[in-house]
């Protein structure tokens, strides 16, 4: 009987902390396996939220749009009627000194409210007969057709947010 007990205390040696080392190493890996997990989740939610910025932006600007379709105001363009219109070439600061804004209800989310510009232009050039587009200012009064164009950018939650818009419809 003696024997056996001495053997047994012989593998509790042996065996001591072999236990805490196996459970450090399974610690050590759930805890790389949440970090992974957790960084994964911070990257998904910005993600989220740029989306979010941007459809806010979107939606800013379809509205600046139909705001500018709405009044036909033509004639309180800020920019001269010889003056071409190009939405993605113009900067922010252009935007906020030329673009008329809008006062548009449930948009109180975007960093600034959207802009819009409307021109109105001739579809040919007075004395030409091209059919490239002249702008109002340049064609000397003549009776041709009008087409109006309309700009609108909206900036989202955030200033990295921004869209931009354009729509050229037929009016008188």
């Amino acid at each position: 009987m003696l024997k056996h007990t001495e053997r047994m205390g012989h593998y509790r040696a042996i065996q001591r902390g072999s236990a805490l080392i196996v459970a450090l190493v399974f610690l050590l890996v759930m805890t790389l396996i949440g970090t992974a997990a957790m960084q994964g989740t911070t990257q998904q939610e910005r993600m989220a939220g740029n989306y979010l910025d941007g459809m806010m932006a979107f939606q800013g600007a379809e509205g600046a749009l139909s705001v500018a379709e709405a009044s036909g105001a033509l004639t309180l363009s800020p920019v001269g009627e010889g003056t071409a219109i190009v939405a993605n070439q113009q900067s922010a600061t252009w935007w906020e000194t030329n673009a008329l804004p809008t006062a548009l209800i449930g948009y109180g989310d975007l960093s600034s409210p959207p802009r819009y510009v409307p021109q109105k232009f001739s579809t040919k050039v007075a004395g030409t007969g091209d059919s490239g587009v002249g702008f109002a200012g340049a064609i000397g009064g003549a009776a041709y057709p009008f087409k109006c164009r309309y700009a609108a950018r909206s900036v989202g939650g955030s200033s990295d947010a921004e869209v931009r818009l354009e729509i050229v419809t037929g009016c008188d």
